[in-house]
């Protein structure tokens, strides 16, 4: 059995006014599409500005989530690009009792699968008590994960490398390795990939699409006619049309508008791309 099976969502990081973390509502968002739906929550992935917010900020907010009743279904994303401060940041989650990470390699440098293998290698024989997912998001790292590297980390650490998070999708179609999660990173690919055998999805879009996603997955558990699905892509397409932390903030803002706060260089969208979002959405019945 897969230890990540599910609906995961990118959690939002909720910033105020000043730009600086809200914790109390952060953790409120992410208890909140739980109760939606999801099966788990990542805090502080690509979708939560992890790259931008402060370490100190992100401790902070740890010490608050270990008291949270669905501490259990909380992945941390270290966002880092430092080794020192990935294996610092993970030891500090490790002692408030998170052991599970989404771990991206490091971006802006160029690399292949050995150096890949080498910085993984460095983390887990450093903090050996860890269960990590695989970040694979060439966009955003500038390294695609192959399949033989994927191969290679599960031989080498079959208690450590546990599963991948693909929003590359070169792999959730090629890996078939037993008891290792695939987590396919769009709602497209969330029925197709359970049929292939994937585990589920881990989206940034899930932050909306918690009570859809669930259900397709549900139906796919009970071998249900699926009713939910094509609704569910179509509401993923028109948040693929635009930036995904700038449409989600800017969709969620206008219920709440702290989630316009947003850290540079992102922005909320411009008045036109937010009205063809929430036209497109509204087409399809979907609030």
């Amino acid at each position: 059995m897969t230890q990540i099976r599910g609906i995961y969502a990118a959690g939002l990081s909720i910033l105020d006014e000043n730009l600086t973390l809200n914790v109390d509502k952060t953790i409120k968002h992410a208890e909140s599409l739980i109760d939606r739906g999801c099966h788990g929550v990542t805090v502080f992935g690509s979708t939560g500005q992890a790259q931008l917010i402060s370490i100190s900020e992100k401790i902070n907010l740890l010490n608050k989530l270990s008291l949270s009743r669905y501490k259990k279904n909380f992945l941390i994303g270290t966002g880092l690009n430092s080794l020192s401060e990935t294996i610092n940041f993970m030891e500090i989650s490790s002692s408030l009792g998170f052991n599970k990470f989404l771990i991206m390699p490091p971006a802006y440098y160029t690399y292949g699968d050995r150096e890949v293998i080498d910085f993984y290698t460095k983390i887990i024989d450093q903090i050996s008590n860890c269960k990590i997912i695989l970040y694979n998001f060439e966009k955003l790292s500038g390294y695609k994960f192959s399949v033989e590297c994927v191969e290679s980390l599960v031989n080498k650490f079959p208690e450590q490398i546990i599963g991948v998070k693909d929003s590359s999708y070169n792999l959730y179609q090629n890996l078939k390795i037993d008891n290792f999660s695939i987590l396919p990173g769009s709602e497209l690919k969330l029925l197709s990939g359970l049929e292939l055998g994937c585990s589920g999805i881990m989206t940034a879009t899930c932050n909306v699409t918690a009570e859809l996603s669930r259900k397709v997955f549900n139906d796919f558990i009970d071998k249900k006619k699926q009713s939910k699905n094509e609704k569910l892509c179509k509401v993923r397409k028109v948040f693929d049309q635009f930036n995904l932390v700038s449409g989600l903030h800017t969709f969620f803002a206008k219920k709440n508008t702290i989630y316009k706060n947003i850290l540079p260089p992102l922005s909320i969208l411009d008045e036109k791309d937010e009205k063809k979002l929430l036209e497109d959405l509204k087409k399809l019945d979907f609030n």
